[in-house]
């Protein structure tokens, strides 16, 4: 691994299960690093089960030493109660992520779907095939493909031009995500 490169963490955030994934960006090349999910308790108290996510996330961050975070915003549509579990847990994830200093950018699902997969209304299953196909793995469970493609998302995001080390513009890794998405898609079809 060249000294150029990033290493990216992914979170989606759930109280029920939070998925993260670790990639790397070097040049123009995405690889995967690690990817799971955090699974608390469903029978413990929602103070236990979020000192959980905070703890493995924690684990996580040390484990995989990421540059950069990115995690996914909350949306609240109908539902209230589950928007404010999720933000709980999302709150616990940012703890963590606070703790170690890391640079944060938030982003909405719409975004994640169009960076990956070039459209924002994408459902989870075209989402997790891009994923597999770009990184070249299977995803360790649908919270875990979702924060990779946060993470993948990251590298192609216009709004945030420093999740990029300096001699990596925002520009160029929109570019190679682009390059990247294509040439699978390209595969596909001949197949």
């Amino acid at each position: 691994m060249s000294k150029s490169g990033v290493n990216i963490l992914g979170i989606d955030p759930g109280l029920r299960s939070t998925g993260w994934g670790v990639i790397r960006l070097d040049g123009h090349r995405l690889t995967w690093i690690a990817d799971g999910m955090i699974n608390p308790n469903p029978k413990a108290s929602d103070e236990a089960r979020l000192l959980e996510i905070e703890t493995a996330m924690t684990a996580v961050l040390q484990d995989h030493q990421p540059h950069r975070a990115c995690i996914e915003e909350i949306f609240v549509a109908k539902n209230p109660a589950s928007a404010l579990k999720l933000g709980m847990a999302r709150g616990a994830a940012l703890v963590a992520v606070a703790r170690f200093g890391l640079p944060l950018l938030t982003i909405s699902a719409r975004r994640v779907k169009q960076n990956v997969t070039g459209s924002g209304r994408a459902d989870k299953d075209q989402v997790t095939a891009m994923v597999s196909r770009l990184l070249n793995i299977t995803p360790s469970g649908v919270d875990a493909a979702d924060a990779l493609a946060i993470a993948i998302a990251a590298t192609n995001d216009q709004n945030e031009p420093d999740m990029m080390t300096p001699s990596k513009t925002a520009k160029g890794a929109r570019s190679a995500l682009h390059a990247a998405i294509q040439k699978v898609l390209e595969k596909e079809s001949q197949s």
